[in-house]
């Protein structure tokens, strides 16, 4: 068999996401300009993991424009990076444009689901795509030191673990800490009963996460679980969840919400009388004013 020519083999990948070109963007309504699947990590035995870019108009006063870094729900099991839940879904514009429409840059991102890697995978792609948003900022267009995590449901989880993640040495360009955070419905502990949730049950979408019955493995529980990483130079947060939840206990964010509090910062809580999880039950302008309250806050938090 003839030897492999080492240039084939250097010239066969595609070039890293820290230096590939960026797609071209479509323009939407209002000047907004939007690049699908765009890589930001190459993790190990792995699918390359992309991320959407929604860009405010261009020449609109706003640059350098803060960020969104969205986290979609799924139970960390599945789920569409682009999609912030049921209830939005119709919407025209969809919400990710209209964050951009009010000046905010939006980037949606993928992260290894439990069937791909257990936890702390998905949180460290999220600080990835963090640190690469940091790195071709100047490209861009955007300031990633104004930087907000929203999620939902699972998403939620992974954005408030975000928030609260503390600086780790040797990302280069260093990940900035972040203005605030948005959570709808996350779980926020991992370690107690809630709801219908037990650490002591196997198969969970809990277990699956960690690999392994939360009961079973208690310091990762705690490594996973918001409320149990809590200190006092955590953002703001901005919490809200339905009061009728029947799949993510209202507690979870209840109790999150005092714990910040508690430990001297800032946190908003909002329960939505009658909705279900996903807003499902509520009513229309209660969802849309959801939105917009969730939209305030990020402006607030990054003006």
């Amino acid at each position: 068999m003839n030897p492999v020519d080492p240039a084939l083999l250097k010239a066969i990948p595609a070039p890293h996401p820290d230096v590939a070109p960026l797609p071209p963007a479509a323009v939407l309504d209002d000047g907004v300009r939007m690049l699908r699947g765009v890589p930001y990590a190459l993790p190990e035995r792995v699918r390359p993991l992309e991320l959407d870019l929604w860009l405010p108009a261009a020449g609109s006063g706003k640059d350098p424009a803060p960020v969104v870094l969205y986290a979609h729900g799924g139970a960390w099991m599945r789920g569409r990076r682009d999609d912030l839940g049921m209830r939005t879904r119709d919407w025209r514009p969809g919400p990710f444009a209209r964050i951009a429409a009010a000046g905010c840059a939006v980037a949606c991102v993928d992260y290894r689901l439990s069937g791909e890697a257990p936890f702390p995978a998905p949180l460290t792609d999220l600080r990835a795509a963090l640190r690469w948003l940091t790195l071709r900022a100047a490209e861009l267009g955007i300031d990633t030191g104004r930087t907000v995590a929203w999620g939902e449901s699972a998403g939620g989880h992974l954005a408030s673990l975000l928030a609260l993640a503390r600086p780790e040495p040797g990302p280069t360009p260093p990940v900035p800490h972040l203005a605030g955070a948005v959570v709808w419905y996350g779980p926020s502990d991992l370690t107690a009963p809630r709801g219908g949730f037990s650490p002591a049950g196997p198969g969970t979408p809990e277990a699956r996460l960690l690999g392994g019955v939360p009961a079973d493995v208690p310091a990762l529980a705690r490594e996973a679980s918001p409320l149990r990483q809590v200190h006092a130079q955590a953002p703001p947060f901005f919490l809200v969840h339905g009061a009728a939840d029947t799949m993510v206990d209202p507690s979870h964010s209840e109790d999150l919400a005092a714990a910040l509090r508690q430990a001297g910062g800032s946190a908003r809580l909002r329960l939505v009388p009658g909705a279900d999880h996903g807003w499902f039950g509520a009513e229309e302008h209660e969802v849309a004013d959801v939105f917009d309250a969730s939209l305030r806050f990020v402006r607030d938090a990054v003006s």
